[in-house]
């Protein structure tokens, strides 16, 4: 196998099909020798440790509502798992990151997730990574979503899918995200304003009854956001914030803009300085949405309530 196979595999009928898409996937790998990552909810990856029997204590599970709750989460662990095993042949893995009852903007991430893997992995070494989509739970939309981001497709085919061109993951980092919405609080800061900023989000989180590590996490992640503006992006910007039913949601927008659409994804060893805001931000909320283009850079964090 040469370079970074990246497929998704369509199945149906819940963890009983799920099982039976992908664990003889998994069992090859077992004997084949090579390394492999499964990373599953909780009930499917007891399923499949139950389909794999003695098999199963060769596999490395994960728990992807844990890992992929933020899905920018999920390319640094695959880069850690490929990278361990660099040099000694294939390794593979299989990762649902995609399911039923995700929100709207979740899944919106998800897909820019599938898109970046094919841009993170292109040049290295080679692995087979398997995406899971349960057709019987997802929408038709997100079918479609995955039918163009991922190269290979296993499984059933819906008849009414028609294969469109593959998603350009840095056309769709480039994409703005929609506007604040009218009523938004909005404030443009600059080096000043940068402590009586985190004063304003931690009052936003009182008012919306976020507590403790929760509130301190998100006002450490829109303080980083907020110095990358300062020192990379001609020393200004403007922070948004608003409520929906879901979530308390921090922007974070400048001028400046991010050349690589990986930016916050990569190892922390890797970090560029200008990248350590955005990986921060992942690692503290609960969802992260980055996009950048040569009109600006626009950075939204949300908290669930």
């Amino acid at each position: 196998m040469d370079g970074f196979r990246h497929e998704a595999v369509l199945y149906r009928d819940g963890v009983d099909g799920l099982v039976d898409a992908v664990a003889p996937f998994v069992s090859e790998g077992v004997e084949r020798g090579e390394p492999v990552l499964v990373a599953e909810p909780p009930a499917a990856v007891a399923a499949l440790e139950a389909a794999l029997g003695q098999d199963a204590a060769k596999v490395t599970f994960v728990d992807i509502s844990t890992l992929g709750r933020n899905p920018a989460r999920i390319i640094p662990e695959w880069s850690r798992f490929v990278d361990k095993f660099a040099g000694r042949g294939p390794v593979r893995g299989v990762a649902e990151s995609t399911w039923a009852d995700r929100r709207e903007v979740e899944l919106e991430e998800c897909r820019m997730h599938e898109a970046l893997l094919n841009l993170a992995f292109a040049p290295g070494p080679p692995w087979q990574l398997v995406c899971p989509y349960d057709t019987s739970a997802l929408a038709a939309d997100v079918i479609t979503d995955a039918l163009r981001t991922h190269p290979y497709v296993g499984g059933p085919v819906p008849s009414s899918e028609e294969h469109d061109e593959q998603a350009d993951a840095r056309a769709e980092f480039a994409r703005p995200l929609p506007p604040a919405p009218d009523g938004a609080q909005e404030i443009v800061f600059d080096a000043a304003d940068l402590a009586g900023l985190r004063g304003v989000v931690r009052r936003l989180c009182d008012q919306v009854s976020l507590t403790g590590e929760r509130t301190d996490d998100l006002v450490l992640a829109a303080h980083e956001l907020a110095g990358n503006s300062v020192k990379h992006a001609g020393g200004c910007g403007t922070l948004h914030a608003w409520q929906t039913d879901a979530a308390l949601v921090i922007e974070v927008a400048d001028r400046g803009s991010i050349k690589d659409p990986l930016v916050g994804r990569e190892p922390v060893l890797d970090l560029a300085e200008g990248g350590r805001g955005v990986s921060i931000a992942n690692q503290l909320c609960d969802l992260v949405q980055v996009r950048s283009s040569e009109a600006g850079t626009t950075v939204r964090l949300y908290t669930w309530l």
